[in-house]
């Protein structure tokens, strides 16, 4: 699900700073495996915005998960006065805090591909992955729709490292762990197509420090306990 994300930025921004100061950090709700918590993940550990982790089974999500989260969907940053309940809007509130990677510094292009991956490729990728709840689609057609956009992103990146050069951007961290998802429905698959820059985009990106510090494990939260810091120091 995904939102307007400028008006919910510019008015959380004042509150989140105080919020950060605080000795008692914000709460973000996670499943280790689903992407959107993995880009909210990645936002977070970016800006080495602290926060306590609470694993969930999506099988058994907690009271306090559904209390704290309107669409009861992971991820979810719970400020205590207010929550940010969009992946992508967790990402925005930690970088507007500290950007040291200048995440943000990128073209309009970067943010019409997300909107891409979060729309048409997103539908396109649910549908081949989990055909049998689809069973109006193809899977073969769907699969081929979300190939398009793997093809735009192969001809983005050419000859360089990330998306927009030899840097990271929002794009790149928002986008790969949906490529990842896609991959991962048949890798060997995968493997076999043109996209020579995406498939080395991706094997790096799976391979680095920053996403092994995102994939850590943890056990599901229970009310009695606490969290885990996140990021690790």
């Amino acid at each position: 699900m995904q939102k307007s994300h400028a008006v919910l930025l510019f008015a959380l921004v004042p509150a989140a700073r105080y919020l950060w100061a605080m000795s008692q950090p914000p709460v973000l709700w996670s499943f280790r495996r689903c992407p959107y918590a993995m880009r909210a993940r990645l936002g977070l550990a970016s800006a080495g915005l602290s926060v306590e982790l609470r694993e969930i089974l999506l099988r058994d999500k907690p009271a306090a998960f559904r209390a704290a989260s309107p669409s009861a969907t992971v991820p979810c940053l719970d400020l205590g006065t207010r929550q940010i309940d969009e992946s992508l809007d967790i990402m925005l509130y930690a970088l507007a805090q500290h950007d040291p990677e200048a995440l943000l510094d990128m073209p309009a292009e970067g943010h019409a591909l997300i909107a891409e991956c979060d729309g048409p490729f997103k539908q396109a990728l649910d549908r081949t992955k989990y055909a049998t709840r689809y069973p109006e689609s193809n899977m073969e057609t769907e699969r081929t729709r979300a190939s398009a956009f793997i093809a735009k992103l192969d001809a983005q990146i050419g000859a360089e490292s990330w998306l927009f050069g030899p840097q990271p951007k929002l794009a790149d961290l928002a986008i790969l762990p949906f490529v990842r998802q896609f991959a991962h429905i048949d890798q060997a698959w995968f493997a076999a197509q043109p996209w020579p820059a995406v498939q080395s985009w991706l094997s790096a990106f799976k391979a680095a420090p920053r996403f092994a510090a995102i994939m850590q494990k943890y056990p599901p939260w229970q009310p009695s306990g606490a969290g885990h810091p996140f990021p690790e120091s």
